[in-house]
């Protein structure tokens, strides 16, 4: 019965107040039963192209004002990249990199690339998810080793707190302000390079990587396709501090979910990748139907996808790579024959590395010495004091 009338209230009395009593929207905020009705809500909140962009406009004004990504430094290029240890593999090269984010903070990782010299190619961000040394899994390496083969120049960088991305720890307040930051600058290094094509684009991936790949694409226009795997949910807003603990889904004028996020690509490709173990087994019949319906409003529904895989579980295994491939290979104009397949694409040509062979930095290279250590060293450099509950300074 509580449940009940608590779901009438939101038919009936809006949002306002529902849910938790802070503006942050944490983990399986909504039940599904909720979350069914709350995307009702919100469709009935836009009714044509206009009054969608109108939202679209206060969404992503959320998300920059919640995660105060006006605080963070004014630079335009000085990403003073470090690159070592090139190696020139099947079809593709593989390099260790870091970046500069801000003077002292680097963002660590490899870079992929063709290993045929012609022309500009693609570029794509590869962030991931939640997992102390997830970039050096064979999992990463096969996606990235491919879609170099296929064309591309693929950053594959750490979540802040992980593997080499040690300067500060993963639950510090701003992580999620902290990881859009390194996303845009990954980006934007990628389009300073002479070998990309600033018109073909992507980012992908899983999970928490999922999270940090809608949120960058709502807010810059400059990722032209982008696949989330296996995290946009009506529901869940992402469990961890980097992805729901500043707030970018509810403020005093508006609530939103993932969902919507995630629709702020159209009229762009997206593709959405779920299965039927973890928070997007509803994707068929809740989140996908609702961007649908935004990407109608700009005569673009065949851009925009769903693969759902409802024997799978919470991973970007073999099925949802292949899937993206395809995805790509086709928004991104790359080279999918580039691949070996016999009934399916064939990664056995990716060499796997140990992680000692893909780290930056080590005991003979070590950090630069500008390198700021700790979070209280980092968020003095940016001059944000702290975040409250309520995710104000």
């Amino acid at each position: 019965m509580k449940k009940l009338l608590g779901l009438i209230a939101i038919s009936f009395f809006g949002l306002t107040g529902y849910g938790q009593d802070n503006m942050l929207c944490v983990g399986s905020y909504w039940s599904e039963d909720e979350a069914n009705i709350v995307m009702k809500k919100f469709a009935s909140e836009w009714n044509d192209l206009e009054s969608w962009e109108q939202r679209a406009l206060r969404i992503k004004k959320g998300i920059t004002d919640g995660m105060q990504l006006d605080k963070m430094p004014k630079i335009t290029g000085n990403f003073n990249p470090i690159i070592r240890n090139t190696r020139i593999m099947d079809g593709y090269i593989v390099e260790n990199i870091a970046i500069e984010s801000f003077p002292g903070f680097f963002v660590t990782g490899n870079l992929y690339r063709p290993a045929e010299e012609k022309g500009k190619y693609a570029a794509i961000l590869s962030p991931h998810g939640h997992m102390k040394d997830k970039r050096y899994t064979d999992y990463i390496q096969w996606r990235c080793a491919a879609l170099a083969r296929m064309g591309a120049v693929v950053f594959a960088y750490d979540m802040v707190g992980y593997a080499e991305s040690t300067q500060v720890n993963h639950k510090m307040p701003i992580a999620l302000l902290l990881q859009t930051w390194n996303s845009k600058r990954v980006l934007e290094y990628l389009l300073s390079r002479p070998d990309v094509d600033s018109e073909r684009v992507g980012m992908t991936g899983a999970s928490g990587g999922g999270t940090q790949t809608f949120v960058l694409t709502a807010i810059d226009d400059r990722i032209k396709v982008a696949a989330p795997v296996v995290q946009v949910s009506a529901h869940f807003f992402g469990g961890c501090v980097c992805e729901s603990g500043m707030p970018i889904h509810k403020s005093a004028d508006h609530q939103t979910n993932n969902v919507e996020i995630a629709a702020l690509c159209a009229p762009r490709p997206l593709l959405l990748v779920s299965d039927g173990s973890d928070w997007t087994r509803n994707t068929p019949r809740i989140e996908y139907p609702y961007i649908q319906k935004v990407y109608a409003l700009y005569d673009a529904e065949h851009k925009v996808e769903n693969v759902h895989l409802p024997a799978e579980r919470h991973d970007y295994g073999y099925n949802k790579r292949t899937a993206l491939y395809n995805f790509f290979d086709h928004h991104l104009d790359l080279n999918a024959g580039k691949i070996p397949y016999a009934e399916g694409y064939k990664e056995d040509f990716v060499t796997i590395l140990p992680p000692e062979d893909l780290m930056v930095f080590g005991k003979d290279s070590p950090r630069p010495k500008n390198a700021l250590e700790g979070d209280e060293a980092v968020m003095a450099y940016l001059k944000i004091k702290g975040i409250q509950p309520q995710g104000k300074p």
